[in-house]
């Protein structure tokens, strides 16, 4: 097997920035949602309910700003970070840094209603949650569950088939292949055999040994075409009958790294051990 994709996310829900190789630290990808947007409550404005955040394009800078361009909107050259702690509403972290008020404008006239931007200062602040696999000591920052998402291209592919044919079952126009982007993964495989790293329980990237945590449950932000923002039946549909169980769709699975690395597309991917149960 071998590490195919490499993407980085410097703003929760944004889209994704491809890179050839990057830096493994505690929390994640080094410069990986770093940046999240958030309302007047300090809730996480997401992707499943604001799908134009997927029109964002967002790069990290050398000084520790963030660059940001969306359809409709002057760029904008968002400097670090040095304003007044906010509450947040994410799991396992009650404040985080407010950016640049001109970077609250502009979000919130891009989704229409108040917005903030904020910077996670210190991911070291926000452990994982023990309901989603989370030990002692792991860290994670403005991402989900965990501080990488690893999927499949062959489990791509055979969701692709199951796709195609459920359409025809249905009388429908047979779809083209989905993007991965779709699911936000911070790596992609490819080598494997469809849906083999459900039983994973280590694996190494590169470099780098990982902790399967936990398999990744799908939610509706999979069903967001990326390049229209518009929401579809796919791939939850047939998620939902072919790899449904305990009342949630599966599509991946989440990672911890055992310490800081290196990986870089192209590198080796060996499984170190699987699941008892696999």
């Amino acid at each position: 097997m071998r590490l195919r994709d490499i993407h980085i996310y410097p703003l929760k829900s944004a889209s994704g920035v491809p890179v050839d190789a990057a830096t493994i630290e505690p929390w994640g990808l080094d410069g990986d949602r770093r940046w999240a947007v958030i309302g007047d409550d300090g809730d996480n404005h997401w992707l499943g309910e604001f799908p134009r955040m997927l029109s964002v394009t967002a790069r990290n800078l050398q000084d520790g700003g963030l660059h940001l361009a969306a359809p409709g909107l002057p760029e904008l050259v968002v400097p670090p970070a040095t304003g007044p702690r906010v509450p947040v509403g994410f799991t396992g972290l009650d404040h985080a840094v407010a950016a640049d008020a001109a970077a609250h404008a502009w979000f919130s006239t891009l989704l229409g209603l108040p917005a903030r931007l904020v910077w996670l200062d210190d991911p070291r602040r926000r452990s994982i949650d023990p309901r989603h696999g989370g030990l002692p000591g792991e860290v994670v920052s403005f991402a989900w569950d965990a501080p990488l998402l690893l999927t499949s291209a062959s489990s791509l592919r055979r969701l692709d088939e199951w796709i195609a044919a459920g359409a025809a079952e249905h009388g429908e126009e047979l779809p083209g292949p989905l993007s991965m982007v779709r699911f936000r993964p911070n790596v992609v495989v490819e080598g494997a055999e469809p849906y083999e790293e459900d039983g994973w329980a280590e694996v190494r990237i590169g470099e780098v040994d990982f902790r399967v945590s936990e398999r990744c449950d799908r939610c509706a932000v999979t069903t967001i075409a990326p390049d229209t923002w518009v929401k579809g039946k796919e791939p939850i549909r047939t998620l939902a009958r072919h790899r449904r169980w305990d009342g949630k769709t599966w599509f991946g699975v989440r990672l911890v790294p055992r310490a800081p690395g290196k990986i870089a597309v192209g590198g080796p991917v060996t499984v170190l051990s699987r699941a008892s149960s696999a």
